[in-house]
């Protein structure tokens, strides 16, 4: 347990000093006037003003329009796969309402998956429409931070940047280069990167095998940078052409950690409050070790049912200690658990074992962060995620002691918690609402394959990931069908758009306030007491919006199990 700890020290270690590092970088991105050779002529290309000041309401429309027409584009050319040029296997186009269900996944940062990659995309498709796709999602996000951050500094303004600049920056000046580099370490690690859909190779009985192959590489670094999750291949990062070597495992979570951490630094930078954003990224660390510190102790204690058969999952020099059930014996216990803690706090959807086949407590983790939605959460928009809560945190801190709250010194009034408050609603009401909507339609009962409190948990999970734009699949449910295709693209859109839109509005809001100066009674956002603060609002707000649907499944799901329970 002492090697496992140091191993999550470690990852930790090097995650904050990247921090630094990329924070500055990010922050120089969103503030250089200048724009490069390549920028330029993108803005021509797209026949757009890159002088343009936009307000939040036309900031917000060009973000939504223009990810509309990707993912129109993107539903275009997975509905007619079968008839493009270029798959040697043939494949067949996807259906009307998986279609629909994969574009909205991928625009939306989701990466939810409802097929299997290699056997239901060419390479054109994984390349033209999930690799593209991956990649503007994850610039939507960074960008829309950024234009959040810029509102939150500014005084007296009717706008918060131009969202072409910002999304043709966070393209050409972080995604593209980060990805290169990190396609080159990868290839470099034995994933195949080739145009080849597969290879025909000997086994050493002398019979042949059909091995599936493609620009594997290339995806991996996106997928993992931009916090999106879906897989090359059916398995994800439990496949060795996608997690080839423990050095890959380990690099898969320092990328799902690495733009969400550092927009923190980006954050302190911008508004000139360099311990504003320390505060923030406190915050983060806090809830994910707690997070993390419960997982890892699940599955390492393993299963109590099978103590009473002479088996001591501490010691057992097969399993290598704890619950092994639906884990790599390459990646083991520790490293399984601190990358289903990391996949779940930064919403990006890759797995490399099966949440299914954790302790129920060791499941109630991945379902808690995605229904908090703020450890770490994707890229650019947990960041926001934690903002609205920070107000949140000092309009109840206000109204306690009877002033009016403030908010890095300027007042928060009525109209930015209208918009808070949609942000913060819209989350728990996609989750439980169409949760409650599905475990009424009887055809659901015919895509479990579990029953009882962990086919609840199924059903609850794939709405949370898909709300929370997190995309990873608790399994044992089959969701290609028309009612969770449709249900659950609907839920990710509301996910995506429905907190994000309300958090610019808020942003827009505050950046036309004046500044006022601290006073005595001024509550400092930007101290060890408020990171507390804030980490408590929430836990309890959360604790006390999914407790009821958490206890009904992973929570009774344990207690049954101390019982000799299964499911």
């Amino acid at each position: 347990m002492t090697v496992d700890t140091v191993q999550f020290a470690i990852i930790l270690v090097i995650m904050t000093g990247l921090v630094v590092v990329l924070g500055k970088w990010m922050a120089r991105l969103f503030t250089n006037p200048a724009h490069s050779f390549l920028e330029r002529g993108t803005y021509r290309v797209l026949g757009v003003d890159p002088s343009e000041k936009m307000s939040w309401k036309r900031y917000g429309m060009v973000l939504v329009l223009s990810n509309a027409a990707m993912m129109i584009l993107g539903y275009v050319l997975l509905r007619a796969q079968q008839y493009l040029p270029g798959d040697a296997l043939a494949r067949a186009s996807q259906s009307p309402d998986l279609a629909f269900n994969t574009a909205a996944s991928f625009i939306t940062n989701t990466n939810w998956q409802a097929y299997s990659g290699e056997s239901s995309l060419s390479n054109f498709s994984q390349m033209a429409v999930i690799t593209f796709l991956m990649s503007v999602s994850a610039a939507t996000g960074v960008a829309a931070a950024g234009g959040f951050i810029r509102g939150l500094s500014r005084r007296s303004t009717g706008d918060i940047g131009n969202y072409w600049v910002d999304f043709t920056r966070v393209l050409y000046r972080l995604l593209l280069p980060l990805c290169f580099v990190m396609a080159l370490i990868y290839v470099w690690q034995g994933m195949p990167q080739t145009l080849s859909a597969d290879a025909v190779v000997a086994t050493l009985e002398g019979a042949k095998q059909q091995i599936i192959m493609g620009p594997v590489a290339s995806l991996e670094t996106i997928k993992h940078i931009g916090t999106n999750g879906g897989g090359f291949f059916g398995m994800n990062a439990a496949h060795p052409f996608e997690n080839p070597t423990p050095l890959t495992n380990t690099l898969h979570m320092l990328s799902m950690l690495l733009i969400p951490s550092a927009l923190t630094y980006t954050l302190g930078s911008m508004i000139m409050r360099r311990s504003q954003g320390w505060a923030f990224f406190g915050a983060f660390v806090v809830m994910f070790v707690g997070f993390l510190a419960l997982i890892y102790n699940a599955e390492y204690a393993g299963n109590p049912m099978l103590t009473p058969l002479g088996v001591d999952q501490t010691q057992t020099a097969l399993q290598g200690g704890g619950n092994m059930e639906g884990k790599e014996l390459r990646f083991g216990v520790a490293q399984s658990s601190m990358f289903a803690a990391v996949t779940t706090a930064a919403t990006t959807g890759s797995v490399d074992s099966m949440h299914a086949s954790y302790t129920p407590m060791g499941g109630f983790v991945p379902l808690a962060q995605m229904m908090l939605n703020n450890v770490f959460g994707g890229d650019g928009v947990g960041l926001i995620n934690l903002v609205t809560y920070a107000i949140l945190t000092v309009f109840l801190v206000g109204m306690m002691i009877g002033r009016t709250p403030e908010f890095l010194g300027k007042k928060v009034e009525a109209r930015e918690m209208k918009y808070v408050m949609i942000a913060v609603l819209a989350h728990p009401l996609s989750i439980l609402g169409f949760t409650a909507i599905a475990c009424l339609v009887p055809a659901t009962m015919e895509s479990l394959a579990n029953l009882g409190p962990h086919g609840f948990s199924e059903v609850l999970y794939a709405y949370t990931s898909g709300t929370a734009n997190n995309g990873s699949a608790f399994a044992g449910l089959n969701a290609n069908t028309p009612f969770f295709n449709t249900t659950i693209g609907l839920a990710m859109l509301v996910g995506r758009y429905f907190t994000l839109l309300p958090m610019l509005a808020v942003a827009g809001v505050m950046a036309a306030k004046n500044s006022i100066p601290a006073s005595a009674g001024t509550l400092s956002t930007a101290t060890p007491l408020f990171t507390g603060l804030l980490v408590f609002i929430v836990l309890i707000v959360g604790g006390l919006t999914f407790l009821p649907a958490l206890a009904l499944g992973p929570i009774v799901e344990h207690l049954l199990m101390l019982t000799g329970q299964t499911f």
